[in-house]
């Protein structure tokens, strides 16, 4: 049976995991055996929220889903907002996703606020790249991280864009930069993140002239965002993948633990997918990111 019919089964065991009390053992994605067979690699992206409605049932949800990498975005580190704790280091022990990395845009309420990644695959090298933003307006940010899959380079870009309603201009400014750089980058390559825009707007399309939308491929059409009252829900969080992945499967997991709904997708590396060295340069930086391996 393949991992992703085992999902239903797996948000029943959550909250028993999360339920134990101390001296008994919380279940982590460490502990169950992640058989994929060769290329196959799931993905998930998730706006957290920082963490405002707990971060053990964001850990929860995650480890449920059993994915391989982990987008996130507002995610705090030494914040008053998060206490004083690491969230992508802690979300990182909670998982089982040891690899990981964040990635600030600014700071706010004492602390780094940025993007971050979770992983079970090493992540080889490092960059970040600051996206154009009105004068004032909060910083935002494309990551990159590049790991290996089955002995070969992948290439995963994080971002959130500029918020909406508003700012659709700057969306597309940012969106056209995105897509410069990825095109440079011949490894295969997934963006996910929030790019608070819906499908048909003109930043998304610029987005999918070089990269597939994988929700919309395997016909998964449920929104990410949940408005008030009669409103309704909007779908501004993505998996995006070039020609060298086949979308598999994707579902939009309507839980209630951050203001966003995850989403994750499943997809096969084609076997002819070979490594490339020659992307743009990435670079692991201190000033960019920090990288760690197994949580302390």
């Amino acid at each position: 049976m393949r991992l992703r019919h085992l999902l239903p089964v797996l948000f029943l065991m959550g909250p028993l995991a999360c339920a134990t009390g101390p001296g008994h053992h919380v279940a982590t994605a460490s502990d169950i055996a992640v058989q994929r067979a060769p290329g196959e690699l799931r993905v998930m992206t998730f706006n957290i929220q920082s963490g405002a409605r707990g971060l053990e049932r964001v850990a929860q949800v995650i480890r449920a889903a059993v994915p391989d990498v982990v987008a996130l975005q507002e995610v705090d580190v030494g914040s008053t907002r998060a206490k004083g704790l690491d969230q992508t280091a802690e979300l990182s022990r909670l998982t089982g996703l040891k690899y990981r990395a964040h990635f600030r845009t600014t700071d706010l309420f004492g602390g780094a606020y940025g993007i971050a990644v979770l992983s079970r695959f090493p992540l080889e090298a490092l960059a970040q790249y600051p996206l154009p933003v009105p004068r004032g307006a909060e910083p935002r940010t494309l990551a990159h991280a590049v790991m290996e899959v089955d002995g070969r380079e992948v290439s995963v870009y994080l971002t959130h864009l500029i918020r909406r309603p508003f700012n659709g201009n700057t969306r597309v400014r940012q969106s056209a930069y995105v897509a410069r750089l990825l095109a440079q980058d011949a490894r295969p390559k997934l963006l996910m993140g929030d790019l608070n825009d819906g499908p048909d707007s003109r930043s998304t399309r610029l987005l999918r002239r070089g990269l597939r939308d994988v929700v919309a491929d395997t016909g998964t059409l449920g929104g990410t965002y949940p408005l008030p009252a009669f409103l309704p829900t909007l779908r501004i969080d993505y998996v995006l993948a070039c020609d060298a992945f086949t979308p598999v499967a994707s579902r939009v997991l309507r839980v209630d633990v951050s203001d966003h709904y995850p989403v994750v997708a499943d997809l096969r590396l084609k076997l002819d997918a070979v490594a490339r060295r020659d992307g743009p340069a990435v670079v692991e930086s201190d000033a960019a990111a920090r990288i760690t391996g197994a949580a302390p």
